[in-house]
Formats: C-alpha cells, structure tokens, sequence
C-alpha cells in the first residue's frame, strides 16, 4: 500500500508538471516534455534537483509552493517511514532471538502458528513458561507478524528442512509442538525433528485418526487428533448439551474447570484415588498411566502423580506439589 501510494505521488506530480510545461525551463533546449517532466518529479520528490529544469512563470513557483513541496514531504514520509518500521521490526526480531537464545536447552519450538499453534502457546504462557522460551518455526508472513506482535521470537521458514529447523536450534529443544495444517507435512517434520533431537517431548496435531500410527512410528510422544475431538464435542452435544457445556468448560482455558497434573502429597500414600480432595481421573505411575478405577493403583504409592480436574483459579498447577502449600511425598523422601 505504501508502494502504490508512493508511485500515485509520483504520477500525479509527473501530471501536474506536464500539463503546466509552458511554466517551466529546461536549461538544454528551453522546452519542457513528457520525459523533462518525469525527470524533473523525480529528482524534485527525492531532493535531489539538480536545477536544469526551473519553474519560471508563477503560477508554475507556485504550483511547487503549494503542491509539489507537500508532495515531496508526504514522498519522503512514505519512503523513510517504510525504511523504519522494517529497520525496527528486523531490530526487535535480532533481540527477540537474542533473548531466546539464551534460553537454549530449555525452549520450546512450535512448528506452526495458525490456530492452534497459537492456542498452545497461550497455553505455555499462561501456565508461567517465559516468552523468551518460545521459538516459533512458520513460513507464512502472516504467522510471522501475528508471533511478532505476540512478542515470540521466529524462525521463517518450511520446518520440513533441516537448516531451517537448525536455525531454531531443534537440537537443544525441551519440546516441540508440531501443529501444520497438512499430516504430510507433520510426519516429515516429525521424522526430522527427532532425527536432530532424539530427547525431544513432540507434540503432533492431525486432522485424520487414521494418521496417528504413522505419527508415533515418526517419533511422535503425543498425537492430538484434532478432527475427531471437535467431532467427538459435536456429538456429545448433540445427545446432551449440557454436557457438551461441560466438556468446552474443560477445553476453554482460564475459566470454570481445568485438567492439571500435580505430584502426589505425603498424606495421601496409600490412599484410594477416589477418596482424595482433588477429583483423581487418572494416575501417573512408572510413566504410564492408569484410570483412577485401575486396579494397578488401588493405593497410591511413593512417585504417583495424579491427573486431577480443579477450579481454573488453583493456577499455576504445572510445576506445584498440591493445591494448598502441602509438601510433595516424592520430596520429602529424597530429604
């Protein structure tokens, strides 16, 4: 746009100078043409003028008092206006990835920014992970300047290509959440990634659930099948809408009801999953994990931790031993 407004000053300058011609003076042949006139516009717009061509008669001076020198300010505004924002946006980027590099060994890289890549994020981010610690891997312009304004660092590229994904520092990564639009596309990236980084947690999206085992054969630890859970919520729905109200309370972060894991309490080994405050769906044992009703965890044991859904006002629950300040079991055994 800015372009196209440049060359309209541009244009209309040339049109205004040729068609007031007998105004103006060319010190080689004394006439003034369509050429003398483009010539002229130019380096008058970019402060050149070199004076071989002069306005003489005053209507002529003063078409350039009153309409060229504004124009040759909003020409310049254009053109330096242009050359800052794209001085300061590749400024903020190089500090952006200054920041996350010093971050390496512990960031996050997400491989695709549309929805829901940027959902997880929101959800990293609001669960305490800096933003320094999260590199962003997309080809799109418009992933790029929606991770730029969300204040992420980001590496532009196809995250199929293993420079591009070196440029991230794959390699050094803690986790990578890999949410393309295409499953093609999330397998290759999958096979890559883990290729570079053999200890990386990968997180994959796709969209059929007939994918998920290629997935997992690639080096997935996690497949989310996103079309089938959307399917699923639209069937629960359907056959009871107030559980279909319940399950998106689940799903939406921040308010009503969340789904957090958190260690297991000095009091509460050996007992039942059920009989504990929190509401137990499921246990973390060996890291593997059992339903609450499993036989397998009848007793909570030393090590367990639990799966549990609680109001989204007990956040942050990643990193937390229990709800209220309690010592964790797994901690008091070490000391």
């Amino acid at each position: 746009m800015r372009l196209l407004a440049a060359f309209a000053v541009l244009a209309g300058t040339v049109l205004l100078v040729y068609l007031d011609r007998d105004g103006y003076r060319d010190s080689y042949d004394g006439r003034v043409g369509l050429v003398d006139a483009i010539y002229y516009t130019t380096v008058t717009l970019s402060t050149t003028g070199y004076g071989d061509i002069a306005p003489v008669t005053t209507q002529a001076r003063l078409l350039n008092a009153f309409v060229v020198t504004p124009a040759r300010v909003a020409f310049l505004v254009l053109l330096i206006g242009t050359t800052l924002e794209v001085l300061a946006s590749q400024g903020r980027e190089m500090f952006r990835v200054a920041r996350w590099r010093k971050n390496m060994g512990d960031h996050v890289v997400v491989i695709g920014y549309g929805t829901k890549g940027r959902s997880a994020v929101h959800t990293l981010l609001s669960n305490g992970l800096d933003k320094a610690s999260v590199v962003v891997v997309d080809p799109s312009p418009e992933a790029l300047a929606d991770a730029h304004e969300d204040g992420l660092a980001v590496v532009t590229g196809d995250a199929t290509r293993r420079q591009v994904l070196r440029q991230a520092d794959v390699h050094e990564a803690r986790q990578v959440i890999i949410t393309t639009d295409l499953d093609a596309s999330n397998v290759l990236a999958t096979l890559t990634v883990r290729q570079l980084n053999p200890d990386a947690f990968i997180v994959v999206a796709v969209r059929e659930q007939e994918n998920v085992p290629l997935m997992r054969q690639s080096g997935a630890d996690s497949v989310i099948t996103s079309s089938e859970a959307v399917g699923r919520l639209l069937g629960l729905s359907s056959l009871s809408p107030l559980l279909g109200s319940v399950m998106e309370d689940i799903l939406t972060y921040g308010e009503g009801l969340e789904v957090a894991e958190r260690d297991l309490l000095v009091n509460e080994v050996g007992q039942q999953p059920q009989r504990l405050p929190d509401q137990v769906i499921a246990v973390v044992r060996d890291e593997k994990v059992y339903r609450y009703f499993d036989p397998v965890v009848t007793q909570l044991a030393r090590g367990d931790r639990l799966i549990v859904i609680r109001p989204a006002r007990e956040l942050p629950w990643a990193p937390r031993p229990g709800t209220h300040g309690e010592d964790a079991a797994e901690s008091v055994e070490r000391t």
